[in-house]
């Protein structure tokens, strides 16, 4: 009786993002995209495969991925699943394919570091660190294929293992340095933030700015760190319809994406083995009811009413994982104006925030126009808002962090908006003393007037009633009482906003 052929065995050394990833013992490391790893895991034994990660990413994940893969130099084939609407949204595994079929070339990243540039139409860059001879041998050594479906992929893993062909590794094991940005962290508040801006593209300038000067440095569980600041309140006042991009686009999506992004909220889903759930599949068939459909007709049959609500939280994802980030949706109208209040739960702020500040907005523009379509009412587009429970910044990319910082938010700082919901403050001296009278932002009435002659005890008693006062509000109060106040000391005329 001839015996079963011994399996030959390698030890993958998971360098980088180990915990990203699930290694075997096998030659053949297979790249999932967005679809779920252990779709494919559960259906391998460990011996048939040497790695299964997903590549989200083409900017972030694949530099990783070509450390890991010149760690390992016993991987020879790689099996590449780029299937999914999601894969062909994120362009990952197309970028990686690239690599392969057109190469690379020296050039700049995203940040204006120096790298590899793959040769793709797809934005992907590797560390200029690696040196050009070891990714060209990596090219030449590693035979690759690209499959459409999870099945596809595990017959092509079975049919390389059914030749029983042990290949040597393409060479040692090659490591490079990587270079690390630590950032500085002022201090501030990490619990409940409100920024606000009239896009969306303002607006993540603004959010970027604030956790990336204050947020605190935690560990991710994922291999790596992140900057978060917790409870951040994200309000877009003025998002024109269509969506506002930047001329360059500095933001981390263009209008394709969005476009694709749209009909994972809008639009229902059938299951896909490997692809956790949508966002649209959640709102419009998970609970076995169309929550769309279900707060349009609430809010045309009793338009001021608070319990317009959509659920994305099933009981169950405590037990299975994979859970939604997008959480809670909230809609309500309030003086002919519809907003929409949306709660995340873990929210990457860079890579994530504006392409789902988009979607929410379509999903809120959607909204009103079937009521508009189906009633009498005629609503206008109030804010967006978004509550991110968990806002954060994933360490690879702190470095784009900062260079949009630079870049931008001087820029958007400059934009000078006058107006305060806590009113103007008109300054005078009467009676030998300072008189601060408030008045509403719209029609001028007076609502509240404050008195005395030492200027630091004026503003903590403005700031004390009107906590919502803008800080640049208060801190001109606070230079033009001093000024008052050395008016009055002096006995000089005072005259408010003169030099």
């Amino acid at each position: 009786m001839l015996e079963a052929p011994e399996v030959t065995k390698f030890q993958y050394d998971a360098r980088y993002k180990p915990n990203q990833l699930i290694c075997g013992e096998g030659q053949i490391g297979i790249i999932t995209g967005w679809t779920v790893k252990s779709a494919i895991a559960k259906k391998l034994a460990s011996h048939e495969f040497a790695v299964i990660g997903q590549l989200y990413s083409p900017t972030r994940g694949i530099s990783f991925l070509m450390r890991n893969l010149l760690a390992n130099p016993h991987v020879r084939f790689l099996v590449i699943l780029n299937g999914t609407k999601e894969d062909r949204n994120a362009g990952g595994c197309e970028c990686l394919l690239d690599f392969f079929r057109h190469g690379f070339a020296r050039g700049k990243s995203d940040t204006g570091r120096d790298c590899w540039v793959i040769n793709s139409p797809i934005p992907g860059y590797i560390d200029m660190e690696i040196t050009p001879d070891v990714l060209e041998k990596l090219r030449q050594s590693v035979a690759w294929c690209e499959v459409k479906s999870i099945a596809d992929a595990v017959d092509k893993v079975k049919e390389y293992n059914l030749l029983n062909n042990i290949i040597e590794p393409w060479g040692n094991p090659v490591i490079f340095p990587q270079n690390e940005i630590m950032p500085t962290v002022l201090p501030g508040t990490r619990y409940g933030h409100r920024i606000e801006g009239k896009t969306i593209a303002e607006t993540w300038v603004k959010i970027i700015h604030r956790i990336k000067t204050t947020g605190t440095i935690r560990p991710t569980g994922y291999d790596g760190q992140w900057q978060e600041l917790i409870d951040l309140m994200a309000v877009v006042t003025d998002e024109p319809e269509g969506f506002y991009f930047p001329d360059p686009n500095y933001l981390p999506c263009d209008r394709n994406f969005v476009a694709e992004y749209i009909h994972q909220i809008l639009d229902d889903a059938n299951y896909q083995e490997g692809v956790k759930y949508t966002y649209g599949q959640r709102l419009r068939s998970w609970f076995g009811k169309d929550q769309i459909e279900q707060v349009i007709y609430k809010l045309i049959g009793e338009i001021d009413a608070a319990s317009a609500v959509m659920s994305l939280w099933d009981v169950k994802d405590h037990e299975k994982g994979g859970s939604p980030c997008l959480n809670h949706l909230w809609l309500r109208v309030v003086d002919k104006e519809l907003s929409l209040t949306a709660t995340i739960r873990s929210n990457d702020m860079y890579m994530a925030w504006p392409a789902n500040a988009m979607g929410l907005r379509a999903l809120q523009q959607y909204i009103r126009d079937e009521i508009a379509k189906r009633s009498d009412y005629n609503l206008k587009m109030g804010p967006l808002i978004t509550i991110s429970q968990s806002a954060h910044l994933y360490d690879d990319t702190w470095e784009n962090a900062e260079q949009l910082i630079k870049n931008q938010y001087a820029k958007i700082s400059q934009k000078r908006d006058f107006y305060d919901p806590s009113g103007n403050f008109l300054i005078e001296i009467e009676s030998n003393e300072i008189a601060i009278k408030q008045t509403t932002p719209g029609s001028g009435e007076i609502v509240a007037t404050y008195r005395g002659k030492d200027p630091l005890k004026l503003v903590r008693e403005i700031a004390a009633a009107s906590p919502g006062i803008q800080p640049e509000h208060i801190g001109y109060l606070g230079i033009e009482l001093q000024k008052a106040a050395e008016s009055l000391k002096n006995e000089n005329p005072y005259i408010q906003d003169s030099k």
